[in-house]
């Protein structure tokens, strides 16, 4: 991942969606933060998404859809971090997955905003698949 990383630069077009590429590495930078228990998000929650939707996104290799509307606390133009320098949010980025991948960060007691209860297992697979997601739609 960090190595698809590097292939964004504040210039890379878009495939889908709204975001610049600098906004999306601010929403990479909050949605880790959520995950770690350094930001706040609201629940959107549901028996539905904490079950089937789960399992579909974390366990079969469909790829995530594109166009989903994402959490205000998370998006940018809403009530996301605000993008600043490019390099300096970049590098905290890279800190942040180094963090979150560590051995030391019990994620479990983390609650996921829309699939609830995630084993930290489930919690580097979302990390995964997240950053995956948004590194395709800056084809990177």
């Amino acid at each position: 991942m960090l190595h698809r990383l590097r292939y964004v630069h504040t210039g890379s077009p878009r495939q889908w969606g709204r975001m610049s590429s600098h906004q999306m590495i601010c929403h990479l930078n909050d949605s880790f933060r959520v995950a770690m228990g350094k930001r706040a998000a609201s629940s959107k929650s549901n028996v539905l998404h904490r079950t089937l939707v789960k399992w579909i996104a974390l366990r079969t290799p469909l790829t995530w859809p594109k166009g989903v509307k994402t959490m205000p606390e998370v998006d940018q133009e809403i009530g996301g971090t605000r993008p600043v320098a490019f390099e300096q949010d970049i590098g905290e980025l890279e800190a942040l997955i180094e963090e979150f991948t560590s051995r030391g960060v019990k994620l479990q007691r983390q609650r996921h905003p829309i699939f609830g209860k995630m084993t930290d297992e489930d919690w580097l697979r979302w990390g995964y698949l997240h950053m995956d997601h948004h590194l395709r739609q800056f084809d990177a």
